[in-house]
């Protein structure tokens, strides 16, 4: 369920800042890009994939960059799982206002949820690059 917070930006930020060091942060090994089809051409759902989402024109599915991939956008990838009574509203656009205030580039995060751990987990992709430097700002986060 989705909560609604009434507080002042200093309690948002100190909540947030528990919701960050309570989540099960994983770093995902590897380069990661957006592999694209067909909207009437859906992708093979492999163990590898991630993430799948369309518009009405296409398919992308998140996999690892397993060649040289000349002209794909190339990302880090780590995510998060939430315990399911932690108030993490608002996480998403606090987390990316952190990360691009650090390091000047912007995320993408795809949510999703698996009741048997919790309930909401996020993926965030930054350009491949950053990553280390990414997961320093969240780590940082985490340990206030």
């Amino acid at each position: 369920m989705v909560s609604v917070s009434m507080e002042t930006p200093e309690q948002t930020e100190e909540r947030l800042r528990g919701v960050i060091a309570q989540a099960e942060l994983v770093v995902h090994d590897g380069v990661w890009f957006f592999e694209e089809s067909p909207a009437d051409q859906p992708p093979p759902l492999t163990g590898d994939t991630l993430a799948v989402v369309r518009d009405e024109d296409s398919w992308s599915r998140l996999v690892p960059l397993t060649g040289e991939g000349e002209g794909v956008e190339r990302f880090g990838i780590f995510s998060f799982h939430f315990p399911a009574e932690v108030d993490n509203s608002g996480f998403v656009g606090w987390l990316a206002s952190h990360l691009k205030a650090s390091l000047g580039t912007g995320v993408f995060v795809i949510c999703g949820s698996n009741k048997a751990r919790g309930g909401i987990y996020d993926y965030w992709g930054c350009p491949a690059e950053l990553l280390d430097q990414a997961v320093a700002v969240v780590k940082g986060l985490r340990t206030g």
